[in-house]
């Protein structure tokens, strides 16, 4: 049975989650406070460092990281490709969520995250 994002909708309106992944350099856990958002089973985050900020590069040398909202830990895997129309309702969500009437971040550097691969 692979695993499921979808224990993170009831927690959707939870202003931070917070994303673990594994160092490019160090190899050890490295944890940061993120804002996020959740639609159709899928996770998504936004670097207000673009492609440069450490988790981003962190995720690019290992996509495999575990999200925490509130009570509910899950394995994710980071996906940095987004078709325009995933793009645009993610953009949509996290502007909404986060900077309500401000337009879409469909512009800004989004991460997705999926269940990890089963085995």
């Amino acid at each position: 049975m692979s695993a499921t994002l979808e224990p993170f909708a009831a927690r959707a309106d939870e202003v931070n989650a917070y994303l673990t992944t594994t160092g490019r350099r160090s190899g050890r856990p490295h944890e940061i406070e993120i804002w996020w958002g959740y639609l159709d089973g899928i996770v998504y985050l936004v670097s207000g460092g673009g492609e440069t900020s450490d988790w981003v590069r962190n995720l690019r040398a290992d996509p495999d990281a575990r999200l925490r909202v509130g009570p509910i830990d899950r394995p994710v895997r980071a996906r940095f490709r987004l078709d325009d129309r995933e793009r645009s309702l993610a953009g949509a969500l996290l502007a909404e969520k986060y900077r309500p009437g401000e337009g879409s971040w469909e512009h800004s550097f989004l991460v997705a995250f999926d269940p990890p691969a089963p085995g």
